[in-house]
């Protein structure tokens, strides 16, 4: 093929993934045990003092590893899980966040060969496309690894191209993952896992679909051409299939350099309130959610731009659900803590037997995001380490309680986008006018 060197890979790896189903459960069964086993040591060695914190640390990070290392061969969706763990800055020991945070980059690729093949076979114009194509990945993920390449008319281009067979493999995940997960979930928590799981498996599969993601890109770069922070990449349309999708190639820092200390603080900062009003705006007014906040999802630009990548994982956000978030954010800012629990009545958080939330269980949880959102000082993130714990301990304590709670299905990746932000947030030490660009957003939401 024009344009595409050998493959550079060595010999005798043949790149092919895991496909058949009693194999990849039996990987994941081995994955959820060092999962379930890493908490319960954990909650022993917590009881055993300072000794016991070191061996914690030292235990967590053994499996931890151990989990990633399985989880970036198994690929699919079973990565997918493993990066969710990730995004949730203080929620985890420190040094078992960095090393699950591996699976948001470093995804061992598959060979180049395999993906010559791919796309001599979906596009079969590609000499006419492509003037080169890199043989090294320079990103690898849970469905795909993404290339440089340079058009015949001189663009640069990323082309991203999913594994061959992913999608065997994602149905094969969903299936096995319903088994482990719900195992899991249930370890710990009284919970109707099906609405979680039916919303989980729905957007892991819409991810498959190629075209789907690059007709998201072209909606949200025509939403957001009044707003020059964000960067939505062109699709590049001659060269997209169900299962390549190539787009303009945007050059940025990664996660790693943005959130540097010796990245300028002022830089961050705006980096941190574009990707604040980034993830509102498309919860409250545009009800289009990008609900993939994995960091690596960004490149960070010059004067406080952020380019935006990944658009498999996109919520329609329905209109109960926003107005909810959009009132829910006002009473915040107001500090009208008794509004919250008709509030979350009318967009379908409530217990099971049909009342509304109790205010002595939402009032610590005001009490947090009351801070966030506080006129003066501005709030910077991560100078608080004890909020996530702070969560966290909450959670646990009213877990028994909780668990009578129920709420609709659509929330679920509404809350995995704000929750991965809150994280990202961290991550950039962001300070800024949260509370102006909130309430801003829930007005508009609310007109």
């Amino acid at each position: 093929m024009t344009g595409m060197p050998d493959d550079p890979s060595p010999p005798g790896r043949t790149g092919r993934l895991t496909t058949s189903p009693a194999g990849r459960l039996l990987r994941l069964g081995g994955v959820a045990g060092r999962v379930g086993l890493s908490l319960l040591v954990d909650r022993a060695l917590a009881s055993i003092g300072a000794r016991g914190d070191e061996r914690r640390r030292e235990t967590l990070l053994r499996e931890a590893t151990r989990v990633v290392e399985a989880l970036s061969r198994l690929k699919g969706a079973a990565m997918k899980v493993g990066q969710m763990l990730s995004l949730h800055e203080g929620l985890l020991p420190a040094e078992v966040t960095e090393v699950l945070r591996l699976l948001q980059r470093k995804a061992p690729p598959i060979p180049f060969e395999i993906v010559r093949e791919e796309i001599e076979v979906q596009i079969p114009q590609h000499e006419e496309i492509f003037a080169s194509i890199e043989p090294e990945a320079f990103a690898a993920a849970s469905i795909g690894q993404v290339h440089r390449a340079v058009l015949r008319d001189g663009r640069r281009a990323a082309v991203k191209i999913q594994y061959p067979a992913i999608d065997r493999v994602v149905r094969a995940d969903l299936d096995n993952l319903r088994l482990v997960l719900g195992g899991i979930v249930r370890m710990f928590a009284d919970v109707d896992f099906e609405p979680i799981w039916a919303e989980l498996r729905d957007r892991l599969l819409e991810e498959l679909d190629y075209r789907r993601e690059a007709a998201n890109m072209r909606a949200f770069a025509e939403r957001f051409t009044d707003d020059p922070r964000l960067v939505i990449p062109a699709v590049i349309d001659e060269a997209t299939t169900a299962s390549i999708l190539t787009m303009e190639f945007v050059d940025g820092r990664d996660p790693d350099a943005a959130c540097a200390a010796t990245t300028p603080q002022e830089l961050r900062d705006r980096w941190g309130q574009a990707l604040f009003s980034f993830v509102l705006r498309g919860v409250l007014v545009d009800r289009l959610l990008h609900a993939d906040p994995n960091l690596s999802n960004f490149a960070f630009l010059d004067g406080g731009r952020v380019a935006v990548f990944d658009f498999g994982c996109v919520k329609s956000v329905p209109e109960p659900i926003a107005r909810g978030y959009a009132e829910l954010l006002l009473a915040v800012i107001e500090g009208r803590p008794r509004d919250i629990p008709g509030i979350l009545d009318r967009f379908g958080v409530r217990y099971d037997h049909g009342g509304p939330i109790g205010l002595e269980l939402i009032e610590p949880y005001f009490r947090l995001f009351a801070a966030i959102v506080r006129e003066t000082p501005a709030y910077r993130f991560g100078d608080d380490p004890d909020l996530y714990p702070r969560l966290l301990e909450l959670g646990l304590q009213n877990a028994s309680e909780a668990a009578s709670i129920r709420f609709p299905r659509d929330i679920l990746f509404v809350d995995r986008a704000l929750a991965g932000t809150l994280g990202n947030l961290c991550r950039l030490r962001a300070a800024g006018p949260w509370r102006t660009l909130a309430a801003d957003l829930a007005r508009q939401a609310l007109d």
